[in-house]
């Protein structure tokens, strides 16, 4: 690896915080996430590529207790403790109706828009591949924010989406409760596969 390579790389503390000790948490330390922080959160998240732009990401912040309390009844038993201890659970949706956003997302090109109207298939493919997407974004700039995060599924998405997505046109792909995580909820940290075992170079 050249050394420019090598100085264009964030530091070995900036890897740790995102990737190699960073955690998925099930217990919370009883400390508020501001709103100002989550505002911040969705700032950073939104900037990554999507393809034409199209950012389907719906984020529904659930922080109020009377908020978690309507998504309680849609949690798998073992989901539940964890995610009402959390100081915030957001719900990570995807809009299908991404493209009517798409005149201001992606000016450069006014036809745009006509590339997914009428066709479903395309457009639930597009926003759940580009929604995920940015799931994953978000879950990386929560960290780089310092906060812990605990992305999970496990929950009956159509409640969910009648309970906070009642007009149809969002979809919930996962959840992912955020705060600060106490340490003695993780489990042992479990293996990940070789690179040969998922990665090859032609």
């Amino acid at each position: 690896m050249s050394e420019q390579a090598i100085s264009e790389q964030i530091d070995a503390r900036a890897f740790d915080q995102l990737f190699f000790k960073a955690r998925t948490h099930n217990a919370w330390l009883d400390r508020d996430v501001p709103d100002e922080l989550l505002r911040q959160l969705v700032d950073v998240m939104k900037w990554p590529p999507t393809s034409a732009n199209c950012s389907p990401a719906r984020i529904l912040f659930l922080k109020s207790e009377a908020a978690k309390k309507r998504l309680e009844p849609y949690l798998m038993e073992g989901n539940k403790a964890k995610t009402m201890s959390a100081p915030v659970c957001a719900i990570i949706g995807y809009d299908l109706k991404f493209y009517e956003k798409l005149d201001k997302l992606f000016p450069h090109d006014p036809t745009a828009r006509s590339w997914f109207e009428g066709d479903q298939e395309l457009i639930e493919t597009t926003a759940f591949r580009n929604g995920t997407l940015q799931g994953a974004y978000f879950i990386m700039a929560a960290r780089a924010l310092g906060l812990d995060t605990g992305p999970m599924s496990g929950f009956d998405n159509a409640g969910v989406d009648a309970e906070f997505f009642p007009d149809g046109n969002v979809k919930s792909n996962f959840l992912c409760n955020l705060g600060y995580g106490d340490p003695a909820g993780l489990y042992p940290r479990s293996p990940r596969l070789e690179f040969d075992e998922m990665a090859k170079i032609l």
